[in-house]
C-alpha cells in the first residue's frame, strides 16, 4: 500500500476545514438550545396570571362564582387544562414543567379510587364525584409520551392506574363513555365524539394498556362517523349505536374531532374547505355556527379556534394555511398591555384561549 505524504500546508487546510465544520455544528446546536431555553411569552403569562397559589391552573383570569356546579367559573381548575399543559410540556421537552404538573395531578386531582376529578375549587378542594373521559385520555397520553421521552417508569405506572379505572368503571355496553359518577355509581350511554382521542388510544394500545380490538373499536367510531356535508355529529349513543347532531355547532369540538379524523388518515376535507371559505370571505373564523344555515351565531373570535385550526392544518399537511392562521391569531395577542403574552379581552381570558395558541405555535415551530 502506498504511503501518503502531506505537506504542512495541506495539513493546515485540512485542520481549518475540520475546525470550520465543528464551529458550524456547535453554532447550530447552540442556536437550537437557545430556542428551546427561550420561554414563550404566553407561557410566562400563564405561569404568572393563570396559575393559582396551590399550583393549579385557573380557568379564567378573573375570579368568579357559579350557581351551577357543572358550569365552570373564575379561578376553578379543570383536569382538561392540566392535560393540555402536560401536553405542552412534553411538546417543549420541558421535564421541569411536566413534573410540576405531574405533582399537581397526584396531589390534587387523583382520588384514592384512582380516578381524576374533572374540576377543583380555586383552593384545591374537591366538590365533584365525576371524571371527564377526554381529559383522562389527554393526561394518559402525556404520561405515556413523557415516560418514553424521559425513561421514567413512574409516569407509565400512573397512566396504567388511570387507564385501569376507566376500563373498570367508565364504560357502558362495552364502550368508554363521557364520565362516571363515583358517588352514585352511574354512567351515561353517551360518548361525545370530541372525547375519542385516537392518538391517546393508539399510545395506550402500544403500551399494552388496552388491546388491539379495543383500539380498533374507536377507530371504527371515527371512521364510520357521518357528516352533514360540513359538520360532524356531537355524540355517539353506545347502546343504540347512533350518532346525533347538534343544531348549534361548537367549532372547538368540530376541530378536535377533525384532528382525530385526520390522525386515522381521513382528512376532514369538507370542514377544512368551509373554514378556508369563511376565513377568505370574512377574514375571521367564529366560535359557533348554525348547522342548518352555516351562518355564524356569535360575533366573537376565539384564539382557541385558531390554535386548533392550525393544529388541524399541520395534521393535514397544509403548513401554508397554518402560517396564514397563525399570522391572524397572534394579532389577537397583547391587546391588553397589562398582560404581556396573553390573549386578554376586557380584562379577562379563558385558559384555553392561551394554551391552545401556545400549543399551535410550538407545533408550527417544530421541524
Amino acid at each position: 500500500m502506498p504511503v501518503r505524504h502531506y505537506s504542512c500546508k495541506n495539513l493546515l487546510i485540512i485542520l481549518t476545514i475540520v475546525l470550520l465544520g465543528l464551529s458550524i455544528a456547535i453554532g447550530a446546536y447552540s442556536k437550537e438550545a437557545a430556542v428551546k431555553s427561550t420561554v414563550p411569552y404566553t407561557e410566562k403569562f400563564i405561569k404568572k396570571h393563570m396559575t393559582n397559589v396551590n399550583g393549579t391552573l385557573a380557568t379564567y383570569l378573573k375570579p368568579g362564582t357559579s350557581a351551577d356546579p357543572d358550569i365552570v367559573a373564575g379561578r376553578e381548575a379543570l383536569s382538561e387544562s392540566l392535560g393540555f399543559w402536560m401536553q405542552y410540556a412534553v411538546m417543549r421537552q420541558d421535564q421541569v414543567l411536566f413534573d410540576r404538573s405531574y405533582q399537581v395531578l397526584k396531589d390534587k386531582f387523583i382520588t384514592p379510587e384512582k380516578y381524576i376529578v374533572w374540576k377543583l375549587e380555586p383552593d384545591g378542594q374537591v366538590k365533584v364525584n365525576t371524571n371527564a373521559l377526554g381529559d383522562d385520555f389527554r393526561i394518559i397520553s402525556s404520561l405515556l409520551e413523557a415516560s418514553e421521552l424521559w425513561k421514567k417508569d413512574e409516569y407509565l405506572i400512573t397512566a396504567r392506574e388511570i387507564s385501569d379505572t376507566l376500563q373498570t368503571h367508565v364504560q357502558n355496553a362495552g364502550y368508554f363513555v363521557d364520565f362516571h359518577d363515583f358517588s352514585r355509581h352511574e354512567s351515561p350511554s353517551t360518548l361525545s365524539l370530541v372525547y375519542v382521542d385516537i392518538g391517546a388510544l393508539r399510545l395506550m394500545k402500544d403500551s399494552e394498556l388496552i388491546d388491539s380490538s379495543t383500539y380498533e373499536q374507536y377507530e371504527r367510531v371515527l371512521s364510520d362517523m357521518p357528516d352533514d356535508g360540513v359538520f360532524f355529529p356531537k355524540t355517539f349513543d353506545v347502546q343504540q349505536l347512533r350518532y346525533s347532531f347538534d343544531d348549534h355547532v361548537n367549532l372547538i369540538d368540530q376541530l378536535i374531532v377533525g384532528i382525530h379524523r385526520a390522525e386515522i388518515g381521513q382528512k376532514p376535507t369538507a370542514l377544512i374547505s368551509f373554514l378556508k371559505k369563511e376565513f377568505r370571505e370574512h377574514k375571521t373564523i367564529k366560535g359557533r355556527y348554525n348547522r342548518a344555515t352555516r351562518a355564524a351565531e356569535v360575533s366573537y373570535e376565539s384564539p382557541s379556534v385558531y390554535g386548533l385550526a392550525i393544529l388541524l392544518a399541520l395534521e393535514s399537511g397544509d403548513k401554508e394555511w397554518a402560517k396564514q392562521l397563525h399570522k391572524h391569531m397572534i394579532s389577537l395577542k397583547n391587546r391588553d398591555v397589562s398582560y404581556s403574552g396573553g390573549y386578554v379581552f376586557n380584562k379577562n381570558t379563558h385558559f384555553f384561549d392561551n394554551v391552545l395558541p401556545l400549543l399551535a405555535e410550538t407545533a408550527l415551530q417544530n421541524p
